[in-house]
């Protein structure tokens, strides 16, 4: 049966609309643009699956330029840690470009608009500006400074350059018109003084271009085919193209800009701005915290960069904003990790359990599947003794019917060990239970192929031996926000809604032995618990487990 074909997103469509018009395909080229002013998250994610797909679909050249005008916010933090998220999702560039090469040419570019009486300097304060624009139903006002002189424009131009200025006193305008029905036309800033180091140019620069006038002629010198960009440059298309239009030579590739729709997740924020109160003010421990959608933070948490690609394609490409359910990220990783993730047993909250009839001398080793859905993964090695640790919630003194785990009198199967029956309890000063007492079936071994080892009970618990375990950190991660869109609410600020449980610590966890040597990033499926990953602080003394996801979605019924 031949593989369904794919329908083409409409972004495609319009590659493909232009191809067949006569776009040369050799000459497809695209870029992903990034302002350096903060950590890359899920919704970039979109944008570069898209663009680096693109240029693997049509065996074309992909940018990495970055957009970096604003030296006030901007630092070489981000720019590494933008070029290792991309990398890491598994994507190469072709080129790795800054505006900032293009200086020189943007500001050579403003002299002759000022020369073709398309840009002038205007003195006013920026409040007089704002209150000239008009708004989108009157027209705005002339600057009285609209009319300058060629000669005074370029003098003034100069001194802004020089540094002569100070900062907000002098602006490049472009001189379009001020009745424009499209408010982002009457006559934009192109360029404002600013006294700040650049990453990149340090102290060169007095002066800045803004980030519409700079994005266009970036394309164009670059040579961008196609130059897509989220739903909120919708309107600055026109602008884009007016500069466009002042620079072009005639012959060269002029690009195109189309949008797309922004990748808005459920139960977290994306906006930067309010990604970096919740560093700043000190909610989460950095941009890299496992609960941000930063993908660095979900790098941390255990996801995998198969799973943000898949997500990525699944949601889909839309042309209008639209919010997706964090549950579809959350299946997509589960999904992928069952197949790859070792099963392993870790008792995070943990009871004595002794078996009193096996032998305190004796040690075992029981032989279990590292994953049962990939018939490559082999076995392992996990030693028995008499005393083991389990969940405490996993035994009960009394329990109705419905509960299938150990509690007095009845039998439960120990994964790939024995059936055991519970028969006492020892209690401490405060009535908690120290202690629970059992007896095991010598001949009910797993896989031993006697006919106890066949013998069905109804439960199966999870275990981990005293003598060999290996104590560990576990930190449990859950949802930072409880409201599905915590920044819709225009009567409440976003942080009200972060989750006060988002992240529990549990500081004398203990997992079976053959973890000791698992290394950071490593991930595994903690039995009956979720799926774990070594995190970034585990060292060889002391192992630190992240939960990526819980085995079931537990916010479902929640939800209803």
């Amino acid at each position: 049966m031949a593989e369904e074909k794919k329908s083409l997103n409409f972004i495609e469509q319009i590659i493909e609309e232009d191809l067949k018009n006569g776009f040369d395909s050799k000459k497809l080229h695209f870029r992903f643009p990034p302002e350096p002013i903060g950590y890359l998250h899920i919704g970039h994610a979109a944008s570069i699956c898209l663009n680096f797909g693109l240029g693997i679909k049509y065996n074309a050249g992909v940018n990495l330029r970055f957009d970096d005008t604003n030296p006030t916010k901007e630092e070489q933090e981000y720019v590494d840690a933008i070029k290792r998220d991309i990398k890491w999702l598994g994507f190469e560039w072709s080129e790795e470009l800054y505006s900032s090469d293009y200086f020189q040419q943007l500001y050579d570019w403003a002299i002759q608009l000022i020369k073709d009486g398309k840009a002038y300097v205007d003195d006013q304060t920026s409040t007089q500006i704002a209150e000239q624009k008009g708004t989108p139903t009157t027209s705005g006002t002339d600057s009285p400074n609209r009319d300058r002189s060629i000669k005074e424009n370029l003098a003034l131009f100069k001194k802004m350059k020089n540094g002569e200025f100070e900062e907000g006193s002098h602006v490049l305008r472009a001189k379009i018109s001020m009745s424009a029905n499209n408010m982002l036309m009457r006559d934009p800033i192109i360029y404002r003084i600013l006294f700040k180091n650049h990453h990149r140019t340090g102290n060169d620069w007095n002066i800045y271009p803004m980030y519409d006038w700079t994005h266009g002629e970036s394309d164009y010198i670059e040579q961008i085919s196609h130059s897509f960009c989220t739903l909120e440059f919708n309107p600055h298309r026109e602008l884009y193209n007016w500069f466009l239009k002042q620079v072009y030579d005639g012959e060269s590739i002029k690009p195109k800009q189309r949008e797309f729709a922004r990748r808005n997740l459920s139960y977290t924020v994306m906006s930067k701005r309010k990604l970096l109160q919740l560093v700043e003010e000190g909610f989460v421990n950095g941009w890299d915290d496992p609960r941000m959608p930063t993908i660095s933070g979900l790098r941390r948490r255990g996801y995998t960069a198969k799973s943000i690609r898949d997500f990525s394609d699944k949601a889909g490409i839309a042309k209008r904003d639209n919010v997706t359910d964090i549950a579809l990220l959350e299946f997509l990783i589960r999904d992928e990790l069952n197949k790859t993730a070792p099963r392993v047993m870790a008792v995070l909250n943990p009871v004595k359990l002794v078996i009193t009839n096996y032998p305190e001398d004796k040690e075992e080793i029981l032989i279990a599947e590292n994953n049962p859905e990939d018939e490559n993964a082999g076995t392992r090695e996990v030693p028995f003794s008499r005393e083991i640790y389990i969940e405490r919630e996993d035994f009960r003194e009394q329990a109705n019917k419905k509960f299938f785990r150990l509690k007095l009198d009845k039998e439960v199967r120990l994964k790939n060990a024995y059936i055991i029956k519970a028969n006492s309890v020892i209690k401490d000063e405060n009535d908690e239970i120290a202690e629970i007492h059992c007896t095991y079936d010598e001949d009910s071994r797993s896989g031993s192929g006697t006919e106890a080892s066949k013998r069905k009970v109804k439960g199966t618990i999870h275990w981990v031996s005293i003598k060999h375990a290996e104590k560990a950190e576990v930190r449990l991660y859950d949802r930072l926000f409880t409201d599905e869109a915590p920044d819709s609410h225009k009567d409440k600020d976003f942080k009200e809604f972060i989750n006060p449980d988002s992240l529990e610590i549990i500081e004398n966890a203990f997992v079976e032995p053959s973890l000791k040597t698992a290394k950071i990033g490593d991930q595994f499926q903690f039995q009956r618990l979720g799926y774990f990953n070594v995190d970034d602080d585990s060292t060889v003394d002391k192992l630190i487990f992240n939960r990526t996801v819980p085995l079931r979605d537990s916010w479902a019924k929640k939800d209803k």
